[in-house]
């Protein structure tokens, strides 16, 4: 085998999945050797490789070339290794673009903060999937931010669509988010007893905990906690919540013995939530069983059935893991990121989930897909217009080619007037009970002229298959609208800035606006519609900078060492 891992395709660097620590191939003598080079480019003595397309765009920023902002997207299936990719990359500019001169600890302060970002947005964000043991569950867009003499001062995150469903539902054979692992593996005694984690308890939202993983490591995330500047006291009350979350999911609701009544809740798992949570156990009891209806001025109360009771929690612990996870994003942004004045460029990365097509597939896998769309657009039309600037360089002979591009499949998803996102916004926006079946009826009605969509006309279940550019992905309905409109009831936002943990009670300070609306849900703004913007954004910085592309490529399914498919590829 040769074990060479990288290739160019045009402007493009491929990078092989190799499944298999290659340490020499990403040491601190390979950086320095790529960032001395003469040229920044493949020769008989520069191999294809990560650091080419780094130096290439730190160089761009030194020669102040147009656009002098940089971004470096790394795209990729699930499993590819684009999270690894974009490791090297932040390794590769905290090494190069630093000072070897005066304010030495400030810069090493920064180069820490912005490479430990990384253990603790992985260690709440990734988690074990069937295709991948580190995968990403959201997306981000990191800008290292450069002085006038090109050197880092500072980062910034940015995050798109956390799969924060995963804290209540594990699919077959995947885990939760890693950092719930890392604490049952990785808590002292004393700590077991404060998050009140015996070794033998065994937990409903913890599923594989007995598969070890290297990225189980509890110590990597705290020293890294510690470094960005989390005290003991955050540190603390962090883990107490992530702890409360997982007594949570143990508690279970058996049917009153009435029909007026509410449902009771089982075992010793509420007291424990409510101590780890800081939150008064009889109201977190009716926080989940009682529902709060109101009619002009009047409130009234009526008991939620058994599998309401479960959404309701399930929803607690969404809400939760959420607001913690933007409230870690914000402290890391704080942490490192530079005075306004100080930084005039930037560099930015860019790594988002991978194109995903499971045996069920949702609204999580449309938007995840959908964002992919985007990106392979935008990838498309600026490797073309390499190719063809090149040509004009090199003074060859061509003519303009029409290509076929995704903008069809893009009309079907976000187009307007009427596209499945619209579809989807409208149907949440009626007070009425969902239909998977009649929302099946009308994509058919409104968007079969589209020849991205199609039906399977022998299944039973609701749902409708989109041919995207890498494979085609059949949609389950049902549960998309509920999931789309991510209602959160008002009792539950109440309960929480009644904690007594003040972390707590701070990321629902202000949470009102977070709540369901006293008519339904025709106040809340839908998951597509948050993403759509965010995404809009995201691409209005790429084509404002000078893209490079880095390709990640999965070589066999099942993550084998140096074992290349290509019927896989």
């Amino acid at each position: 085998i040769a074990k060479v891992f990288y290739t160019h395709a045009g402007c493009t660097l491929v990078a092989l999945n190799p499944f298999q620590p290659i340490p020499h191939l990403y040491s601190l003598d390979v950086m320095r050797e790529y960032h001395s080079a003469p040229q920044p480019q493949v020769n008989t003595l520069k191999l294809p490789h990560i650091f080419i397309v780094a130096e290439e765009a730190y160089r761009n920023v030194q020669g102040q070339v147009e656009p002098m902002n940089q971004s470096l997207v790394v795209s990729g299936e699930s499993g590819a290794g684009k999270t690894w990719t974009s490791r090297c990359l932040m390794k590769y500019y905290a090494t190069v673009a630093t000072s070897s001169q005066k304010c030495q600890d400030t810069v090493e302060k920064i180069e820490r903060r912005v490479l430990d970002s990384n253990p603790v947005m992985e260690a709440f964000g990734n988690a074990c999937t069937l295709r991948n043991s580190n995968s990403s569950r959201f997306g981000k867009y990191i800008q290292l931010q450069l002085n006038g003499s090109q050197l880092l001062v500072g980062a910034s995150v940015q995050t798109y669509l956390l799969e924060k469903t995963r804290v209540a539902f594990q699919a077959p054979n995947e885990r939760n988010f890693h950092i719930f692992y890392q604490m049952m593996k990785g808590a002292t005694e004393k700590q077991r007893l404060e998050w009140m984690l015996p070794l033998e308890q065994d937990f409903a939202w913890l599923p594989h905990a007995e598969k070890t993983l290297e990225e189980d490591c509890l110590q990597e995330t705290v020293e890294a906690m510690i470094n960005l500047g989390i005290d003991e006291g955050k540190r603390t009350q962090i883990f107490r919540i992530l702890a409360g979350l997982l007594q949570l999911g143990n508690v279970d609701f058996s049917p009153a013995s009435e029909e007026a009544q509410s449902c009771d809740l089982d075992g010793h798992s509420k007291g424990k939530t409510a101590y780890l949570l800081q939150v008064p156990l009889d109201e977190l009891q009716s926080c989940l069983t009682v529902r709060t209806l109101r009619a002009g001025k009047q409130s009234v109360l009526k008991p939620c059935t058994q599998s309401e009771c479960g959404v309701r929690r399930d929803c607690l612990a969404k809400v939760i893991y959420a607001q913690l996870f933007d409230w870690l994003v914000t402290f890391i942004n704080n942490s490192m990121c530079a005075d306004n004045p100080t930084w005039c460029n930037f560099i930015g990365l860019l790594d988002v989930y991978g194109f995903e097509c499971f045996l069920l597939n949702n609204l999580e896998q449309l938007c995840i897909n959908y964002a992919n769309e985007k990106l392979q657009q935008h990838f498309v039309a600026h490797y073309l217009k390499a190719q063809q600037e090149e040509y004009v360089t090199e003074g060859l002979q061509w003519s303009f080619i029409r290509y076929q591009d995704n903008q069809g499949c893009l009309d079907l998803i976000e187009g307007s007037p009427s596209s499945i996102f619209s579809l989807l916004n409208e149907e949440c926006r009626l007070n009425r009970a969902s239909d998977a079946k009649q929302f099946r009826v009308r994509l058919q009605k409104e968007l079969s002229d589209n020849a991205s969509i199609s039906w399977d006309k022998l299944s039973k279940e609701p749902h409708f298959t989109v041919a995207h550019y890498a494979d085609k992905v059949s949609y389950q309905i049902e549960g998309m609208m509920e999931k789309n409109k991510d209602p959160v009831p008002p009792e539950i936002i109440s309960l929480l800035q009644k904690s007594q943990d003040s972390l707590l009670h701070s990321l629902f300070a202000d949470g009102d606006r977070e709540s369901e609306g006293s008519r339904g849900h025709s106040k809340v703004v839908t998951v597509v519609s948050k993403f759509k913007n965010s995404l809009e954004s995201l691409m209005k910085i790429l084509h404002s900078t000078t893209p490079h592309y880095t390709r990640c490529i999965k070589p066999n399914p099942d993550c084998r060492p140096l074992t290349f498919k290509k019927e896989e590829v």
